[in-house]
């Protein structure tokens, strides 16, 4: 059949046993020179010499002449030589350039009087006017003048653009002011302040506590309240609805608010306490628990003739 591919190579194989030793090769080349060697020791001393039959010296010939030695040490300076003689004067010099200003020397006498032979001249003509000089300050007032005549009287003006509207009276007016004498007032119910203080329009109801409004308008309700033995929970309420509350947890002390509130007739404000637990408002001879309240101005200053019946608020009493 024919020929396959070639196979993947095979794994290294372990290694063989050592061969026999191979035959002496060829002499090979000269190898260059090597480095100069280390100097040898030093050979033995040699033996003493002999002196011949005759031993008488002749003198050798001259040697060369010596190089200059080296430069000696500097001597000591010798002592100052006698002074000379004095020179002939030499000749004048040129003359130099003059020397700066001095200081200025003190002031002289007064001379003599000159004698004056001298005389007016003839007047010369007018000069030129010279420039304006700068105005000068303001001079002080003068005296009033008398007074003129009166001038004749002027054309009517024009008419006026009307004016903003001035403040109103209102005709209608409302304002009460009530203290508690029941102590501990029964929750989820208007609180009765049945002592009247004030309640000339009898808007506000002493028996069930609460105040109706008789206008449209901004009105001002205030409370100022006493506790004592429990604490107290307390809420300005309009028609059903809490607007403001108050919590006083300390035993014999007051608590007080004060709110602006518009209001439309008909609406109802009240006091309502929260539960038994919190209800410790408290009134004697000593202390008062009061609730007040006025309008403040109505939104008209017309006294309202409607005979319309206001259906009074209606809802749930809770805190």
């Amino acid at each position: 059949g024919q020929k396959g591919e070639d196979g993947l190579k095979g794994d290294q194989g372990e290694r063989g046993f050592l061969g026999a030793k191979g035959v002496q090769g060829l002499k090979g080349d000269k190898g260059d020179q090597g480095l100069d060697g280390m100097p040898g020791q030093p050979g033995p001393q040699g033996n003493d010499g002999q002196c011949p039959a005759v031993c008488e010296s002749a003198p050798g010939p001259p040697g060369q002449t010596g190089l200059p030695g080296p430069v000696g040490l500097r001597g000591v300076p010798g002592a100052d030589g006698v002074p000379g003689l004095h020179g002939e004067k030499g000749d004048t010099g040129a003359v130099g350039p003059p020397g700066p200003l001095g200081p200025q020397g003190p002031k002289g006498d007064q001379g003599e009087e000159g004698v004056c032979n001298c005389h007016d001249g003839e007047k010369g003509a007018q000069g030129m006017p010279g420039p304006q000089g700068p105005k000068g300050d303001e001079g002080i007032p003068g005296t009033n003048g008398m007074a003129g005549e009166p001038g004749a009287k002027g054309d009517k003006g024009e008419e006026g653009l009307i004016g903003v509207p001035g403040p109103c009276s209102p005709t209608i007016q409302s304002a009460f002011s009530a203290s508690l004498k029941s102590l501990n007032p029964v929750p989820n119910l208007p609180v009765p302040f049945s002592d009247i203080l004030y309640n000339l329009q009898g808007n506000f109801n002493p028996f069930d506590g609460t105040y109706t409004a008789p206008a449209n308008g901004t009105y001002v309700f205030s409370y100022q309240l006493v506790a004592f033995a429990k604490l107290l929970k307390v809420g300005l309420f309009l028609n059903f609805r809490p607007v403001v509350k108050t919590i006083e947890p300390t035993d014999f002390s007051t608590t007080s608010q004060l709110v602006v509130l518009h209001l439309s007739a008909g609406d109802r404000v009240w006091i309502q306490v929260k539960d038994v637990n919190s209800n410790g408002m408290y009134a004697s001879n000593e202390c008062s628990s009061t609730f007040s309240g006025y309008l403040l101005y109505p939104d008209s200053c017309d006294q309202s003739v409607s005979r319309d019946f206001v259906a009074p608020v209606e809802g749930t009493y809770s805190w």
